[in-house]
């Protein structure tokens, strides 16, 4: 692999990450407007959170040709 294409592979797995991250935050904030009461503990809804950013934001990246 050539230098470009790795800086190019680097800067996107860094968006990536990026994106995951800033969903989290946005959720975290979210849930913190809402004035409920949870059954789960913060710890379980941290990691809700991060499971449900992760879904939404990630990419899969497929090798070869999609066949309908």
């Amino acid at each position: 692999m050539n230098f470009l294409a790795q800086a190019q592979q680097q800067a996107r797995r860094f968006n990536e990450a990026e994106a995951v991250q800033r969903e989290f935050e946005r959720r975290r904030a979210l849930r913190r407007l809402l004035p409920t009461e949870h059954v789960l503990d913060e710890q379980m809804l941290v990691e809700l959170d991060w499971q449900a950013a992760t879904r939404l934001r990630k990419q899969t990246r497929v090798i070869g040709i999609l066949i309908p």
